[in-house]
């Protein structure tokens, strides 16, 4: 499914000549350098293509022909150069294999073109044919005072261009382009070639992929590549099948699925979600495809607003069942991938309409709603929620698989993770400055409202944005109780640098028989410091109106209670500082 529908993007946007997809034959690349040589293959100058972007220079990027897949990845056995470029070292035969790396270089022109069928291909054979009778026809190049060293490294990539030829690069002349073409559409039978019944298409009797090609782009994955697909153990084969015709894929599906992705990991249409690289398309063009990293991401410092407009359009489409123009049961996609070894995992894979997906996130956010003060964003990126309930509040401690369980749960519509609870009462507990953040309260709150949708009991009562003095929960009440005692030790010592707060909170949430006991004790002294005894009054009456709602201090709480005691602490503490209306 996943790589069906990768290939059915790529149909897409190859059907679209603004789309910047690599069509059939071709792969998006870059290039560094260009070599001027004339019709007989002789050099006149080279010429660098390499552009500044902030402090760092980089190739140019392109499309560029593609033989197989090794213009992804090359293997260590120096035979398998790129059709008219390459990197320096086969280019110019550079290293131990440096004459086996430019015969390879000679061999795959002469697969493509016999010899006189095209000149300016002639002049470029001509020219790679002295560098392999002659080690030193290169030293020119290779000694450049300005270009010489990049060379020397034999990691730039080269290509060629011809003098007064209308075309900028070699394989950019139309009798090339059409050559590419029709080789990429020819479905003759090749020698040692497998053929079998291809998986995302239902084709049969085609050419299988044996070695599906690299995946760029996914964070902390090798710098190389790493395959999605691939088959490089015996304990994985079976029925005697070599590597990937295990998993039959025709290599023309086999090279749009990989474009495809490679494609979207470099494109606006992806983003990261803790550990996992996620991509994201529809079946066809639609706003919400544009719209959707809006919905998750931090918003841009110079433009605030930009991502509560968007989720702002997501809420009003609920009236309408679509989002914008877009129709509702459009097919939508949402894929995650994480690093594994040299193989690339999925992390999650969520499919679903337009409709079913701005319906859930809708939820997402409505669950979200708490009051707040003004000062406190509109709406909570998944960054901002991760963030801080991570040790230190700090990003490289977001535990990996708690941001894809936490994004698959938001797509499916379905309960937030445990650990997701787990992680925030850890974290209220442990940050003994700030406790319960704005933040923290509407993650806890969306997290048991969610659960209890999914899981009713008639004994539990939804949380509400605000103060809900009904709340049958002790574990809320409790939470009421520590604010309210809190208060008092505040406005008796003015100025106190820690409350109980600081040292009490912890146990008080998790153990409250071990600590209210001493509190109330607490609360008799700071209440006769009160000056105003209509002040002290109104607490005591607020103390009275709480107590009465349980019986006694419990010895535990379990970690739902200890989410509600977050809860009422933090509604509680709102509506002390909250004006109140007539």
């Amino acid at each position: 499914m996943i790589l069906q529908a990768l290939k059915e993007y790529y149909d897409r946007k190859a059907s679209d000549p603004d789309s910047g997809m690599a069509p059939e034959g071709w792969i998006t690349g870059g290039l560094d350098f260009l070599i001027e040589i004339d019709n007989q293959g002789n050099y006149v100058e080279i010429e660098s293509l390499q552009e500044q972007q902030g402090k760092k220079t980089v190739s140019k990027s392109m499309l560029l022909p593609c033989i197989g897949k090794q213009a992804l990845k090359h293997s260590n056995s120096g035979k398998d150069a790129n059709l008219l470029w390459d990197n320096a070292s086969f280019v110019l035969g550079l290293g131990d294999k440096g004459s086996l790396r430019l015969s390879s270089m000679i061999d795959a022109i002469d697969a493509w073109f016999a010899p006189q069928e095209n000149v300016e291909v002639d002049a470029v054979r001509t020219f790679l044919s002295r560098g392999l009778d002659n080690s030193k026809s290169f030293s020119s190049l290779l000694n450049d005072e300005t270009y010489g060293e990049s060379l020397r490294s034999g990691q730039a990539k080269i290509s060629f261009k011809i003098k007064d030829s209308t075309a900028p690069v070699v394989f950019e002349t139309a009798s090339v382009r059409e050559k590419i073409s029709k080789q990429s559409m020819n479905t003759e039978v090749q020698e040692n070639e497998i053929r079998g019944t291809c998986l995302i298409t239902g084709e049969q009797k085609v050419p299988i992929e044996l070695t599906h090609s690299v995946i760029k782009g996914v964070w902390d994955a090798q710098s190389s590549g790493a395959c999605i697909v691939g088959f490089n153990k015996d304990s994985f084969l079976s029925y005697g099948k070599k590597q990937s015709a295990n998993a039959p894929v025709s290599k023309k599906s086999a090279a749009k699925y990989v474009k495809a992705l490679n494609f979207l990991l470099d494109s606006t249409q992806r983003m990261q979600v803790g550990d996992a690289s996620t991509v994201f398309w529809s079946a066809r063009k639609t706003h919400f495809e544009n719209d959707f990293p809006s919905f998750f991401k931090e918003p841009e410092k110079d433009n605030p607003a930009a991502n509560t407009s968007c989720i702002k359009n997501l809420f009003n489409s609920v009236h309408t069942g679509s989002y914008f123009e877009d129709p509702g049961d459009t097919k939508f996609y949402v894929l995650g991938l994480a690093p594994n070894a040299a193989r690339i995992s999925v992390r999650f894979w969520q499919t679903g309409t337009v409709a079913e997906f701005a319906s859930r996130i809708r939820q997402h956010f409505e669950d979200l709603r708490i009051v707040k003060s003004e000062r406190e964003p509109e709406y909570y990126s998944l960054w901002r929620l991760l963030v801080n309930i991570a040790t230190q509040d700090k990003s490289e401690n977001i535990p990996p698989n708690l941001a894809g369980e936490f994004m698959r749960s938001i797509l499916q519509g379905t309960p937030y993770p445990t650990s997701l609870l787990q992680a925030a009462i850890r974290r209220i507990k442990s940050d003994t400055a700030n406790r319960v953040k704005p933040v923290r309260a509407a993650l806890i709150k969306a997290y048991l409202n969610r659960y209890y949708r999914f899981h009713p009991n008639k004994n539990e009562k939804e949380i509400k944005m605000a103060l809900d003095r009904e709340q049958p929960s002790i574990g809320y009440q409790l939470g009421r109780l520590f604010s309210v005692l809190e208060k008092i030790q505040e406005e008796a010592n003015p100025g106190l640098n820690a409350t109980i707060r600081e040292r009490y909170y912890s146990a008080a949430c998790s153990s409250p028989v071990t600590v209210f006991p001493t509190l109330m004790r607490l609360k008799n002294h700071h209440l006769a410091k009160l000056e105003n005894p209509s002040r002290k009054k109104n607490m005591e009456r607020l103390i009275g109106e709480i107590v009465d709602r349980f019986n006694d201090f419990p010895p535990h709480l379990n970690l739902h209670e200890q989410g509600r005691f977050a809860i009422g602490y933090y509604h509680q503490r709102q509506d002390f500082f909250t004006k109140k209306e007539q």
